[in-house]
């Protein structure tokens, strides 16, 4: 190719990238606009479902070279930009800074809100229900070592709705001040981020303390401040609090998955992709699970995930925690939970919301 080639091409480039700013800023004006008007109306200003369907349309005209994880990728950084317009948003996360939950909650929302950190699972829900924070977000399961009960048992209690949910690739990293592997000789860190690592930590340092901490960012904070330590953290945590990295994706299991719960005071609306969470008691008598169960066989409805958790009330009195596939506001699942609560002792819907990806 010729220069001149080149430079015709490069020519071409800054036109479309002049009419893309130009665009953009047509975008957010409107944004702005219609932040204006949620305001007025007491609308919630993160609209998941909304933002579903916009990326669905506009990879259902993608016709390439931009693959349909691009368009997600682009406009969910639109989104996130836009969604700063006007007063920021409060967030609440589980784990001070660099925690994996507060990786999943910049992911959802962006920079450019506010976060405030909370030492507890229910501290978060706290900070919703008082209305000191917008939404709220805490872990709920990994894909390796199972489901967070804590945030399942907090909604026994609260009337706060799951608006959305996160799924986050969960990469672990070795980091410390050292820049050395073979000069470390403790390592700190969460007891999962230690279970999920340990087969990488037996065969690269095996003769090392390890020690449990409370969260993945205070192991990082530990090992800070000691000499010959290194902390299993997230690579948000690196940068942080100013840490080498000795070792990245140290994790056992490749697809090493958490799930995260957006909670809020708003009803996600249908983006037909959705899911929908549920709690229910049975009623004390001889094969009442099955019959639980099958409301959502008769209306062909996909449960994702059954957990079952004590009372705290009566002795071997159990809650059952459900997800399935579709919206409470389908007629087949209207139905079926009509049909299921008749044979419950209780039926709470804890939210229904857009399905997130990987």
């Amino acid at each position: 190719m010729k220069n001149k080639d080149l430079d015709t091409l490069r020519t071409e480039i800054d036109d479309v990238d002049k009419s893309l700013i130009q665009l953009l800023n047509r975008r957010a004006s409107i944004v702005k606009q219609i932040n204006e008007v949620k305001k007025i109306s007491n609308f919630p200003r993160f609209d998941p479902a909304r933002e579903k369907k916009i990326i669905e349309k506009l990879q259902k005209i993608n016709k390439g070279p931009l693959s349909n994880q691009d368009i997600e990728t682009i406009m969910s950084a639109v989104f996130k930009v836009c969604r700063s317009f006007g007063e920021p948003l409060k967030i609440a996360y589980f784990g001070p800074a660099g925690t994996f939950t507060h990786q999943a909650s910049l992911y959802q929302f962006g920079e450019k809100n506010t976060y405030v950190s909370c030492r507890t699972i229910e501290n978060v829900f706290m900070e919703v229900e008082k209305k000191r924070a917008d939404y709220g977000v805490v872990p709920v399961e990994n894909s390796t070592e199972g489901v967070v009960t804590h945030t399942l048992d907090m909604f026994i209690d609260c009337d706060l709705i799951i608006t959305a949910e996160i799924m986050l690739e969960i990469h672990h990293f070795l980091l410390s001040r050292e820049t050395r592997l073979d000069k470390i000789k403790k390592v700190y860190s969460h007891p999962q981020a230690l279970a999920q690592c340990q087969k990488w930590l037996e065969d690269n340092i095996r003769d090392v303390s390890l020690v449990e901490t409370e969260s993945t960012a205070y192991a990082v904070e530990l090992a800070r401040k000691e000499h010959f330590s290194a902390a299993i953290g997230s690579e948000v945590s690196a940068g942080l609090y100013d840490m080498n990295i000795l070792a990245s994706n140290i994790e056992d299991f490749k697809e090493n998955v958490t799930r995260f719960l957006v909670i809020g005071a708003d009803e996600a609306k249908p983006s037909g992709d959705d899911k929908t969470s549920i709690m229910f008691s049975i009623k004390d008598r001889v094969g009442a699970l099955h019959d639980m169960l099958v409301p959502f066989k008769k209306y062909n409805i996909n449960l994702t995930r059954i957990e079952s958790r004590p009372t705290k009330k009566k002795a071997w009195e159990y809650i059952f925690f459900v997800d399935f596939l579709g919206h409470k506001d389908e007629d087949n699942v209207k139905s079926a939970l009509r049909m299921l609560e008749k044979n419950c002792a209780f039926l709470k819907i804890l939210g229904s919301y857009p399905k997130g990806n990987i």
